[in-house]
């Protein structure tokens, strides 16, 4: 379990640390941007910076030509300090930022990729480089949705946590009464025909939405009837989309309210999927709340930290939206508080004795609850803040929650 924490909390900070990237802006073209892949060596990459070092004398701004200078002894500074580089690679960005007025700020971010880099990159600019690592956190795995009978087709894409709609059409297609003296042999055939060309018209549609994804793990069918299992085995589909057919499931509605009731009831055939692991959470949570006793459940980020201390919950579940701060300040007197907060106040003054505070110490929320769950054992759960799950842990619970190991009595 140590290891998968460690990597669920390495692509947590490295997604937070890329919100923060991507809004910066610098003044000129002096931010500098560094890829290194794993095959570089630590002494050609020092090498090819100094050599960027010398070629930015010539140029003619004197505050773009310090700032770039101060941006790359910074780099070169911090790759001192690496041995050799990671398995997956290097990624370093360092520059002035705006911050508001007349003033510059240096940033510098150093950060491990969830995905190898395969080339070396050296690039200054107004902002930071930052489009192959945006691509790396692309969720890579997709499910193509049908919900589908006579009178309505939906098509959809269930990527990570979030089911889009693609397309929605009704069909052409009769319902079976007589009309007009027409015998009912004639009409029926009229009816099966007029089918026919409606499956024909859902298939164009998904061999257009489909046919060319890549991340494309399979395709689910749904519907009421016995519609969508005529469809998948009559071969309708494109012959590379028909092998991807997971299966099929009973669903009340052929609309975008039936695409999500699809992969509720798909629940099993994508239980390695993000989205129905965090339903499965979400819902034992719930369950346990409606208890006339709270269950095993708990919520509240101070009941849940006091709980996680005491070793007694088994799963935290913690909304990856959260964006605070868990800051703990010392005064020259040694007295220490700890509190959440969305920013790190300016101006600090011990509660207890109005002294000045001599040591500020800050970590991101999520992370705070990372340490605290290794330390104590527990399990940690990042839900997305995208999916309904997520939002209704943030709107109702604050984001943290926990289910427990045993029933606490208050």
């Amino acid at each position: 379990m140590g290891d998968e924490v460690s990597v669920e909390r390495a692509r947590y900070d490295f997604k937070k640390a890329m919100q923060d990237i991507v809004d910066l802006r610098g003044r000129g073209t002096e931010l500098i941007s560094v890829y290194v892949p794993a095959h570089k060596q630590i002494s050609d990459v020092t090498s090819y910076l100094r050599n960027e070092y010398s070629q930015s004398n010539n140029i003619k701004s004197k505050g773009t030509k310090k700032n770039v200078q101060g941006a790359i002894e910074s780099i070169m500074s911090r790759l001192k300090t690496f041995n050799t580089v990671p398995d997956g690679g290097l990624v370093l960005f360092c520059g002035e930022v705006a911050a508001g007025g007349d003033q510059t700020r240096m940033v510098q971010y150093v950060l491990e990729p969830p995905e190898p880099i395969s080339a070396f990159l050296y690039r200054c600019d107004s902002t930071f480089f930052i489009e192959p690592l945006t691509d790396m956190l692309k969720e890579k795995k997709a499910y193509g949705l049908i919900v589908m009978d006579r009178a309505e087709a939906s098509i959809g894409l269930l990527i990570g946590k979030k089911v889009n709609m693609i397309k929605n059409f009704d069909s052409m297609v009769p319902r079976k009464h007589r009309q007009g003296g027409q015998s009912a042999q004639r009409f029926e055939r009229l009816i099966e025909l007029a089918a026919h060309e409606f499956f024909k018209k859902i298939a164009h549609h998904v061999e257009e939405a489909f046919l060319e994804r890549d991340d494309l793990q399979g395709i689910i069918v749904g519907g009421p009837g016995a519609t969508k299992d005529f469809f998948v085995k009559e071969g309708y589909l494109h012959h590379e989309l028909q092998k991807k057919v997971v299966d099929t499931f009973d669903t009340g509605y052929t609309d975008e309210y039936g695409l999500k009731e699809l992969v509720t009831n798909a629940a099993a055939s994508l239980h390695d999927m993000d989205l129905m692991r965090e339903k499965e959470l979400i819902q034992k949570l719930l369950s346990e709340i409606r208890k006339q006793d709270g269950g095993v459940s708990a919520y509240g980020e101070d009941h849940v930290r006091n709980l996680l201390i005491a070793g007694a919950v088994d799963t935290l579940l913690v909304s990856e939206g959260l964006d605070s701060k868990r800051v703990k300040l010392t005064c020259n007197n040694g007295h220490t508080r700890e509190f959440t907060a969305a920013k790190v106040p300016s101006k600090l003054e011990c509660n207890e004795c109005d002294s000045p505070v001599e040591d500020v110490e800050s970590i991101d929320l999520v992370d705070h609850f990372f340490e605290l769950s290794e330390t104590v054992g527990s399990k940690l759960e990042l839900i997305s803040a995208e999916s309904e799950e997520g939002d209704m842990l943030i709107k109702a619970f604050g984001g943290i929650a926990a289910i427990l190991r045993f029933q606490v009595v208050l």
